[in-house]
């Protein structure tokens, strides 16, 4: 039901953006479209910096170790981690594609007459693009919430094991 709601929203926010897009010049919305590619970006190097120095250490640690690398669940996780850097990957190429396509689209005959709907297309794309990233930066916090999981679980394991290690019995 949550998701449906969510995509529900969703659609209604790329109609509203279509529809008041309309009266938005290009040149007005562009800054919006850097400002998203930048953020992109930004969550692409970060993500990319922060696997590179954690992976040697903890990251093999958020998978099994007792299964092999290319077992399904350890490569569902190794997915799960990669994923927001590949969708920040395909925004900033998508509006790397707008930004050159966007002036040569103006230019021609067809959207200079249907010029309103053209800059609402353009707002809607916008809208889509920045609810994608809005649901990007979101899934940045998967890797987090694994590397937790799994230091909870050795925690919880070493504690364990020290109790049960005898150490209680030998005071008694």
């Amino acid at each position: 039901m949550l998701k449906f709601a969510m995509w529900l929203i969703s659609i209604l926010l790329v109609l509203i953006g279509f529809w008041f897009g309309q009266n938005v010049p290009f040149a007005d919305q562009w800054p919006q479209y850097e400002a998203l590619r930048t953020t992109a970006a930004i969550i692409f190097a970060v993500l990319g910096a922060w696997m590179a120095i954690v992976f040697p250490e903890r990251l093999r640690l958020s998978f099994d170790g007792s299964k092999p690398w290319n077992s399904e669940e350890n490569q569902s996780n190794f997915g799960r981690l990669l994923m927001p850097a590949t969708h920040s990957t395909l925004i900033v190429g998508i509006i790397l594609l707008i930004g050159v396509i966007a002036p040569i689209a103006s230019q021609m005959p067809l959207v200079e007459e249907h010029k309103a709907l053209a800059r609402g297309g353009s707002y809607g794309v916008l809208t889509i693009l920045t609810l994608w990233q809005f649901w990007t930066v979101i899934l940045t916090l998967v890797p987090l919430d694994m590397l937790h999981a799994r230091e909870e679980r050795e925690s919880r394991a070493a504690m364990l094991d020290g109790k049960l290690g005898g150490s209680w019995s030998d005071k008694d």
